[in-house]
């Protein structure tokens, strides 16, 4: 018997169609590992299915839970992507019913984005759910797994919980999130060791196209890792900080919880150093904001350097396109072993970047940053959104205008989508607008993807513009020229396979 086992589930194919057969990543679960970890190290047994990376049937999950026999079973309901802590929902909900309805006993904990902004609600939809995490859920499962028996009287003791006292759902006052001085102790590394593979460590996750130079032989031994949680900013679109939750309002907005807490220099050298031992060279760095506060990301940086394998190394980290300024600052970046940049450009223009909160811009010759980004020898994974509040046909255009021009080795865009946790959500919800009929219609890449409509323009368009985009940018002569240049032919051919897999879109008419 453990305490605790860990489900990671998935439903690639729901969320990304023929994308997920060769070109979608499969990320290492950090919010698992991370869990995992801080319940091994206050003594509790526990372990990992990771239903994705070894893309487990309900009946070969099932085999493992009864032997396993677990007290609590914990879907952590994460992902990499701003939306992933929904879609990955699908996935999560099949395989929990599929255990209610198999008989098994053990309490099924959900621990995620979606039931974080929506406790109440998971609650009251999904029965096969028993207990909800209302923020990251450190402190909620230790206190869960210490209880020697279940009931509702036992769990109305645990804060930062929502359960059932029979047909009525609860919220128990809100558990703090692991303060900044404790992060190091409270959430003392990854439980690497727990992760599943077949012939070495990491080989059954693999990175993005684009960040492994378009080349799948790269795509594997990857890893994610985590410097930092939650983001100081409030950008409307995006959910990241509903992990630092604390209250209960039947709706959380994460802009309400904005925020960051850094691990040490030293906890975060040692974890790049137990991967590098391991064989991982290609990596990510997974806060929203990696180089955003000095303080802590130079002397990370600067130790990385030390190590002299950045030319092994092939790291990727977020930043936004007003805060890479510094001097020098580029050139460290660059010999820490981190070759690509993902910046969140948005928009094309300036009006609707300050609409969503990202109004610093005004400020910035993009162009001019991404000229001292490429001259580092760092490429840049540049992220844009169709469909925001003010977009119109025009702006939209400007858009692609300004990403063809700016022309990255990396270009993904997105159209706007009322995310669960998110100020669009909250939005949407009060205007009324239509929003998706299940999990996986959160999906950017989804069959039933359901964007936001504009002020004038409908979702139909959105979506058909971003999907047109996508085409046009990655056929753009000059984008697969630079792509030969730093990468080879083989690259370039690649990439036009990709660009041959076409999504199907419910709503216009597939």
């Amino acid at each position: 018997m453990i305490d605790a086992l860990f489900v990671v589930p998935g439903n690639a194919a729901g969320v990304y169609q023929e994308l997920s057969d060769d070109y979608s990543a499969i990320e290492t679960p950090t919010w698992a590992l991370l869990l995992a970890e801080s319940m091994r190290s206050v003594n509790y047994k526990v372990s990992i299915i990771d239903v994705t990376a070894e893309k487990l049937s309900h009946k070969e999950v099932l085999d493992r839970v009864r032997e396993n026999s677990p007290r609590f079973i914990i879907f952590v309901v994460y992902g990499q992507n701003v939306n992933a802590g929904t879609t990955n929902m699908s996935g999560a909900i099949s395989l929990s019913t599929h255990f209610k309805d198999k008989g098994i006993k053990s309490p099924l904990v959900y621990i995620g984005s979606h039931v974080q902004a929506l406790p109440i609600d998971s609650l009251e939809k999904e029965k096969s759910i028993d207990i909800v995490c209302t923020n990251e859920g450190v402190y909620a499962l230790r206190n869960l797994l210490s209880l020697k028996t279940i009931n509702p009287v036992s769990l109305s003791k645990v804060n930062g919980i929502g359960y059932r006292d029979f047909d009525k759902v609860k919220l128990t006052d809100p558990e703090s999130v692991v303060p900044q001085e404790k992060l190091d102790i409270d959430l003392p590394g990854y439980a690497w060791d727990l992760l599943p593979f077949k012939e070495k460590p990491f080989d059954l996750y693999r990175a993005p196209m684009w960040h492994a130079e378009y080349d799948y032989n790269l795509r594997t031994p990857y890893a994610a890792i985590q410097t930092s949680l939650g983001c100081q900013f409030q950008c409307n679109f995006c959910m990241i900080n509903i992990v630092n939750r604390n209250d209960n309002d039947p709706i959380g907005v994460a802009g309400n919880y904005n925020g960051m807490r850094y691990w040490s220099t030293k906890f975060i050298i040692n974890e790049f150093d137990k991967l590098i031992k391991m064989g991982v060279r290609t990596i990510r760095i997974v806060d929203e904001m990696f180089l955003l506060n000095p303080k802590y990301y130079i002397p990370l940086c600067e130790k990385l350097a030390e190590r002299n394998i950045h030319d092994d190394l092939r790291m990727w980290a977020y930043s936004r396109v007003d805060t890479i300024r510094r001097p020098g600052i580029l050139n460290l970046v660059r010999k820490a072993g981190i070759k690509w940049l993902a910046l969140g450009i948005e928009s094309g223009d300036k009006q609707v970047r300050l609409e969503v909160s990202k109004g610093k811009f005004e400020d910035v010759n993009i162009h001019e940053v991404i000229k001292k980004v490429h001259d580092e020898d760092i490429e840049v994974m540049a992220n844009y959104m169709f469909g925001l509040t003010s977009d119109t046909h025009n702006t939209m255009k400007k858009t692609l205008d300004l990403s063809l021009s700016l022309c990255t080795s990396g270009w993904n865009a997105y159209a706007a989508m009322a995310l669960p946790g998110s100020q669009l959500y909250k939005d949407a919800v009060d205007k009324k607008y239509k929003l998706p009929d299940d999990y996986t219609g959160y999906s950017f890449h989804a069959y039933n993807t359901q964007p936001l409509p504009t002020d004038t323009l409908t979702p139909e368009e959105v979506l058909q513009y971003r999907d047109e985009s996508f085409t046009r940018y990655h056929s753009h002569k000059p984008f697969l020229k630079r792509v030969e240049s730093k990468f080879g032919k083989v690259a370039v051919e690649n990439i036009k396979k990709m660009t041959t897999v076409k999504l199907k879109r419910q709503i216009l008419g597939d």
